[in-house]
C-alpha cells in the first residue's frame, strides 16, 4: 500500500514539474482585470499557452483581438501574443478540462457594511470544481481573509475525491499589483506563495519561478495570505496617522506637507506618507478590514484598523467642509456654487477608479447643493459603479474660460499632465487636497490647502 501511494504521489508530481519546466503546462487565469491580464501576458512571454476566462464578453473580445485595457500592459505585447497563439480568452469554464494550472484573479470587495464579499471566489471555484482533474496547480490570487484558501477553497476542489499535495496542488499567492507603477511590475515584484501542504508549496514556487524573477516561498497558506493584509494595513494605518495630523495642522494653522517634506530629510527610522481626500484602489480601503473581520472570530479588536479606517473615512467630509469654509470666506454658499472637481482616478496617471475618494465627494458635494462637474483625462464618462451611478457625466475640456467660470476647483487627483500653472492662473478659487500645486509660484493666495 505504501509503495502504491509513493508511485502515485511521485505520478502526479513529476508529470506537472515536468510540464511546468519544459513550459508545456497549459496555464489558465481566471479573472482578466489588473491583475489577472499582467500575470497571463507575463507566462505567454515564459513561453507557456495561456487561457484567460473571464465572464465579461466585451473584456474577453479585446483580450483576443490583442487590444490591452490595462494601463501596465502594451497593445503591443498583447497583440505579439495573441498572434503567435500564446494567449487566448473565452468565457467558458469548460476549457478547465484541458488545463494544467488556474490562478484565480478575481474580485474581492466589500460589502456596505465592511464585511468580505466572498462571491466572486465562490463562483469561480464552483465553475472551476465542474471540470478539475488529477495533475492541476490551482493558486488563489484574490486577496481575502487568513483561512480562506483552506475552509473555502480547499473543501470545493478536495469534493472531487482527489487529495491535496498528492493528486493535486493549492495554494495562495497574494497579488501586489501597483497599477501606473513604472518601476515594479508583475514581473519583477517579488511573489510570495504559500501551500497547503509542502508539495503544493513546491510546486507554485517552482511555476513561478518560470515568469517572474524572484519567488518567496512560505510556510503555509495563512502565511501568504497574512503578508498581503498585513503590507496594506501598515499603509492604512499611517495613511490615517498623517491625514488625522494634517487636520489638526490646518487648526493649527501649520502645512502639514512643509513639516512631512522636513521629517524625511532623516535617513533612518521615518518613512513618508501624505494626507488626502480618502483612501482609494483595490487594496489599501479594502484589505485591512479583511483582518478586521477575520479577528472577531478570536474575540480579538483590531482597535487600529477601526480607527485609522474611521479617520480615513472622514476625509472626504473634511474637504467638502474645507471646500465650504473657503467659498464662505469669498462670501459663497457651498449650495448653489460651481464647484470643478479634479480628478476621478484614485491616484494619479493610472485609468483605475476602484474605491476612488472622488467618488465620494461627487456624492457628497451633489448632496450639499453644489452644481458639480470634473475633469479627469482618464475617465471621459464614470461609469454605473457598485456603489455609485452619476449618469451624464462627463469629464469637461480645460480652457481658461471654463476654469475662471467655477467658483473653486477642488483638486483631488494631482495627475501629472495638468498644467497647474495654468489652473491657479485662471481659477477664482482652489482647494488642493493633493499639495499638486506646490510648485507654483504666481496666484498663491487663491489656493486652500487640505
Amino acid at each position: 500500500m505504501t509503495t502504491t501511494l509513493a508511485a502515485e504521489t511521485a505520478s502526479w508530481a513529476d508529470k506537472l514539474t515536468s510540464k511546468i519546466t519544459t513550459r508545456t503546462a497549459r496555464v489558465g487565469v481566471v479573472g482578466l482585470g489588473y491583475v489577472g491580464l499582467p500575470l497571463a501576458v507575463e507566462f505567454a512571454k515564459a513561453g507557456f499557452s495561456v487561457t484567460g476566462i473571464d465572464l465579461v464578453e466585451s473584456k474577453v473580445a479585446r483580450f483576443n483581438a490583442g487590444d490591452s485595457y490595462v494601463q501596465d500592459v502594451s497593445r503591443a505585447d498583447m497583440s505579439a501574443l495573441t498572434s503567435q497563439q500564446k494567449l487566448r480568452a473565452t468565457t467558458d469554464f469548460s476549457v478547465i478540462a484541458e488545463l494544467d494550472t488556474i490562478n484565480i484573479c478575481v474580485p474581492t470587495p466589500l460589502r456596505k457594511t465592511k464585511d468580505p464579499d466572498m462571491s466572486y471566489i465562490v463562483s469561480a471555484c464552483q465553475e472551476m470544481a465542474k471540470f478539475f482533474h488529477p495533475g492541476m496547480l490551482v493558486i488563489l490570487e484574490s486577496t481575502t481573509y487568513p483561512g480562506t484558501t483552506e475552509e473555502v477553497v480547499l473543501p470545493m476542489l478536495a469534493a472531487s475525491g482527489l487529495q491535496v499535495g498528492r493528486d493535486f496542488f493549492l495554494c495562495f499567492s497574494p497579488e501586489r499589483v501597483d497599477p501606473g507603477n513604472p518601476k515594479y511590475q508583475t514581473k519583477n515584484i517579488p511573489k510570495v506563495v504559500g501551500g497547503v501542504t509542502p508539495a503544493c508549496t513546491d510546486m507554485g514556487a517552482l511555476f513561478y519561478a518560470q515568469a517572474l524573477e524572484t519567488v518567496v516561498p512560505v510556510r503555509s497558506t495563512q502565511v501568504a495570505e497574512m503578508v498581503k493584509l498585513l503590507e496594506n494595513t501598515f499603509r492604512m494605518i499611517n495613511i490615517g496617522l498623517v491625514n488625522e495630523l494634517a487636520i489638526m495642522c490646518d487648526r493649527m494653522g501649520i502645512n502639514i506637507w512643509e513639516v512631512i517634506d522636513a521629517a524625511a530629510t532623516k535617513p533612518f527610522g521615518f518613512m513618508p506618507f501624505y494626507p488626502g481626500p480618502g483612501l482609494g484602489g483595490h487594496c489599501i480601503p479594502v484589505d485591512p478590514y479583511y483582518l478586521s473581520w477575520k479577528a472577531r472570530e478570536y474575540d480579538f479588536a483590531t482597535r487600529f484598523i477601526e480607527l485609522a479606517g474611521e479617520i480615513n473615512t472622514a476625509m472626504p467630509y473634511h474637504v467638502v467642509d474645507a471646500v465650504a469654509s473657503a467659498l464662505n470666506e469669498r462670501q459663497k454658499s457651498l449650495k448653489g456654487s460651481k464647484v470643478l472637481l479634479m480628478g476621478v482616478a484614485y491616484k494619479k496617471d493610472v485609468d483605475d477608479m476602484r474605491e476612488s475618494p472622488s467618488l465620494k465627494l461627487l456624492q457628497l458635494l451633489t448632496e450639499r447643493g453644489a452644481l458639480i462637474n470634473y475633469n479627469d483625462p482618464y475617465f471621459p464618462e464614470i461609469p454605473k459603479l457598485r456603489h455609485y451611478n452619476f449618469p451624464n457625466k462627463r469629464s469637461v475640456a480645460l480652457s481658461p474660460a471654463t476654469i475662471a467660470s467655477y467658483d473653486c476647483v477642488l483638486i483631488a487627483t494631482d495627475h501629472t499632465s495638468c498644467d497647474y500653472e495654468a489652473i491657479v492662473r485662471d481659477a477664482k478659487l482652489i482647494v488642493d487636497s493633493r499639495n499638486a500645486t506646490r510648485r507654483v509660484k504666481q496666484g498663491r493666495e487663491k489656493i486652500v490647502p487640505c
